[in-house]
């Protein structure tokens, strides 16, 4: 295997479900060593979302990947006291417990930066380690709505629906990773310590916004939900097919556009001065959704789709998992992993991003059963086994 570029980092990951474990399997796939702390007993919850096999959720054995798993029972001092000795040969601490939990703990950043000045940690939380909100619970619906995501998703003039999917978790946790790495990067080709990542899974929502409040700031404009179409960019939107099926296509870039337009048998649109650039076409976005539906519905979709490969304009069918796992594509560029869980079962998850051709990420073992790790982990800590025994006496360590 080709040396993996975060090899010789160590993470220790406190946090549970899936932003702050996001971030860690991010780092984990590029070689960072993720020592997993999880709850006595039932261990994270995640190990019991969804559609479980054998009683372990499937999607515990795509996040956790590559870590290893360590029980400590947070509540009790004797616990505390073990992340704290962790800590101090840790590179990374990743949390995201609501905010004042590390602290009850004794595990706040003040604390763990005077016992590892070169200890980066990463606080991951719905509002934020400051402000008015701070003290309330966030989740990624929550947050999704609060940073303008969620008013925008649906049809016009109907409920607004969730993406179907935690977002706001997973975005969160791709923002707090490029935290880690740039506090990294200051720490070791700078010369700089550790330092606190601050990341809110609102912020980082809010961060994919784009023009939403720009163009409020100027114009007072509040931009409204529009279905499968994107506002002001056009033509691109969901467009039904004669089998009934739909297909995407994207024509919003001039030379596209025009190349849609002769492929559809409509040189006049084509030619038409006022649909040249984007905001000519974004004033008569309906007129052209309604050419290009008329269009669409005289052909089935895999005709379409043909047709507008042949011409050169972005197009594609609207995935489900199966199209996902039966997709050339994904397999021809290593986006679908195969991994053998504990108990034997061959467990299909997405692949590496992004692809590095130097020092590439891979998956180096499976996700870890509970508390698989927690003795030799321990040992290598300093620990012996006088000291082992009495904390799994206590019930503090299993």
């Amino acid at each position: 295997m080709p040396r993996q570029i975060l090899e010789g980092i160590r993470v220790l990951e406190l946090g549970q479900l899936i932003a702050g474990p996001f971030a860690a399997k991010t780092l984990a796939d590029f070689g960072a060593e993720v020592i997993k702390i999880e709850p006595p007993g039932q261990g994270d919850p995640l190990r019991k979302w969804r559609m479980l096999h054998e009683g372990t959720s499937v999607w515990w054995e795509a996040q956790s990947r590559s870590k290893k798993s360590v029980c400590v029972d947070l509540r009790q001092p004797e616990g505390q006291e073990l992340v704290r000795r962790l800590a101090a040969q840790a590179d990374v601490l990743i949390e995201n417990f609501r905010p004042g939990s590390m602290e009850k703990w004794g595990l706040s950043w003040e604390t763990l930066h005077t016992l590892n000045p070169r200890l980066i940690m990463l606080r991951v939380s719905g509002y934020g380690q400051t402000g008015l909100k701070r003290d309330e619970p966030g989740f990624a619906a929550i947050a999704e709505a609060m940073a303008g995501l969620r008013y925008l998703t649906g049809e016009p003039g109907r409920p607004p629906v969730r993406a179907g999917l935690s977002l706001g978790d997973t975005i969160a946790g791709l923002h707090g990773a490029l935290g880690v790495l740039l506090a990294l990067y200051e720490r070791d080709a700078r010369g700089g310590e550790g330092q606190m990542i601050d990341t809110a899974l609102y912020e980082s929502v809010f961060n994919l916004s784009e023009s939403l409040l720009p163009e409020y700031s100027v114009f007072g404009a509040v931009r409204q939900p529009a279905g499968g179409a994107l506002p002001g960019i056009a033509p691109s939107n969901a467009y039904q097919c004669a089998d009934g099926e739909y297909v995407l296509i994207s024509g919003n870039n001039d030379s596209i556009f025009v190349r849609l337009m002769r492929r559809m048998g409509r040189d006049d649109l084509a030619e038409d001065p006022g649909l040249a650039h984007n905001d000519g076409r974004a004033r008569r976005a309906a007129e052209l959704d309604e050419a290009i539906g008329a269009w669409t519905r005289t052909l089935g979709s895999a005709e379409v789709l043909a047709a507008l490969r042949e011409a050169e304009v972005p197009a594609g069918r609207i995935y489900t998992a199966r199209d996902i796992a039966e997709d050339p594509h994904y397999r021809a560029r290593g986006m679908i992993e195969t991994v053998t869980t504990a108990k034997g079962l061959k467990v299909e998850m997405p692949g590496i991003v992004p692809k590095l051709s130097g020092s590439p990420g891979a998956i180096r073992h499976r996700a870890p059963q509970l508390g698989e790790h927690t003795e030799p982990v321990l040992r290598e800590a300093g620990l012996d086994d006088a000291e082992l025994a009495k904390l799994r006496e206590k019930g503090v360590i299993a």
